[in-house]
């Protein structure tokens, strides 16, 4: 027989902002940010952890929201892709991507603009062979991965220019 449904309250800082909510002990945390909190740029890709379009930081460690429960949350800081911008300005990250052309159609790129920031914040100068290791946890069905590794790369660079 299965286990009744409960519910739960939560505190949790996303994107900077303190929040409180009830959720589902089964919901993921990916359709709690998406359909609750409103915040559709986490993507639903698999559902299984395997595509990493739904990665955000969770207390500094790049997560597949797909793979959370959503009470797993209480206590945490949460960060997605729409709040690495500060003050209406695209971070370093994002905007490599939109000079370099690091995407097609686009749904991938929440995913794969967190692992880079992921990256790039504990590694400011990596190697080719450490972006594709970064990123492997991340599909990508349009491009060959030529224009996110350029893309991560000039947000490398610029992050040293922006630093010195």
């Amino acid at each position: 027989m299965a286990e009744p449904d409960v519910v739960h309250s939560i505190e949790f800082t996303l994107n900077g902002e303190r929040h409180e909510a009830t959720v589902s002990s089964r919901q993921l945390l990916v359709f709690f940010i998406r359909d609750v909190l409103g915040l559709k740029g986490t993507h639903i890709g698999c559902d299984t952890g395997s595509c990493g379009a739904c990665s955000v930081i969770v207390d500094g460690k790049l997560i597949k929201s797909c793979m959370m429960l959503a009470p797993q949350a209480d206590g945490t800081e949460i960060e997605t892709v729409e709040g690495i911008a500060q003050n209406g300005e695209l971070s370093v990250v994002q905007r490599a991507f939109h000079e370099e052309h690091g995407l097609q159609c686009g749904y991938c790129t929440p995913g794969l603009v967190m692992a880079a920031t992921f990256l790039l914040r504990r590694n400011p100068d990596p190697t080719e062979e450490e972006i594709r290791r970064a990123i492997r946890g991340n599909i990508c069905r349009c491009t060959g991965y030529v224009n996110i590794i350029n893309s991560i790369q000039r947000a490398a660079g610029a992050d040293s220019r922006e630093a010195a």
